[in-house]
């Protein structure tokens, strides 16, 4: 079955930096954009970026764009969010999901605090 699994969340202080993993199974994933979003308390889901299935079309939110870079492995069957200087604000559960679908990886919290 196509299973979404986020890793790499943690906290960190403002300035600093982490890499989120989405390592997919169950389906051939080459052939699909992904999609990473994001939950902070109390909010909806936001959009962060996407990148297309071959990995030549990132895009990105306003919020992340020039701090975040996403990217893919192909061959290992897993994408990568890259966040630099991190804000409180960027405080939230991190998800990666097979774009127009219902799939959606558990979430990976990320807490940026001095």
């Amino acid at each position: 079955q196509v299973q979404l699994v986020e890793s790499g969340g943690g906290t960190v202080q403002p300035g600093g930096s982490l890499r989120l993993s989405c390592e997919a199974s169950g389906f051939t994933f080459n052939v699909y954009p992904i999609t990473w979003w994001r939950q902070a308390p109390g909010k909806e889901r936001e959009w962060v970026g996407d990148i297309s299935s071959d990995g030549s079309m990132p895009d990105y939110s306003e919020s992340v764009r020039g701090r975040f870079t996403i990217s893919r492995d192909n061959a290992k069957n897993m994408v990568y969010l890259q966040m630099n200087r991190l804000k409180p604000e960027d405080t939230a559960v991190y998800y990666c999901r097979r774009s127009n679908s219902n799939y959606w990886g558990q979430g990976t919290q990320v807490t940026v605090s001095p």
